[in-house]
């Protein structure tokens, strides 16, 4: 991800179905141009891509490194993944699910991943769905901030 991609992340934020799976924050939710200045060992952003043509955001976080403890005392190996497909008309062609199982490799493999865990709205049913078919399962509700949530759990990269 790079400072030229701010201005597509902020549109894609401002997407109805973005913000809801953001807990209805919008195009002001994030500032991206602050975090894409910060080198963190604990944290990759990145643009998913179709033929060279961007269509989502990825983000994966080492939750027990990640400096604000967001995910509370999580054990070590444990990491966090967001993700979102930016324009409606790249949604329910099956780009989520290959960039998630590209993702889950990532943590898995490269990054040594024992645990993924995943956050998405309690409310937000066609995304849990889309979880528990990757293999993610359900962990409880928990409160994150003002957000109500779902934590998910994968423990193995899932065979393809």
């Amino acid at each position: 991800m790079t400072f030229d991609d701010v201005s597509l992340l902020v549109r894609w934020d401002d997407d109805s179905d973005v913000a809801f799976a953001l807990g209805g924050r919008g195009a002001d939710w994030y500032d991206w141009r602050a975090e894409l200045v910060r080198d963190v060992p604990w944290r990759e952003l990145l643009i998913v891509e179709e033929d060279d043509r961007p269509i989502g955001f990825l983000q994966l976080t080492d939750a027990h490194e990640e400096e604000t403890h967001y995910w509370g005392d999580i054990e070590p190996g444990t990491w966090a993944l967001d993700i979102w497909i930016g324009s409606p008309e790249d949604r329910g062609r099956g780009l989520g699910a290959q960039a998630m199982n590209a993702a889950l490799r990532r943590a898995f493999v490269e990054h040594g991943a024992e645990m993924v865990v995943i956050d998405p709205a309690f409310d937000n049913h066609r995304a849990i769905a889309f979880y528990e078919r990757l293999g993610f399962e359900r962990v409880g509700v928990r409160k994150f901030g003002n957000d109500e949530c779902l934590v998910m759990r994968l423990l193995q990269i899932p065979i393809d």
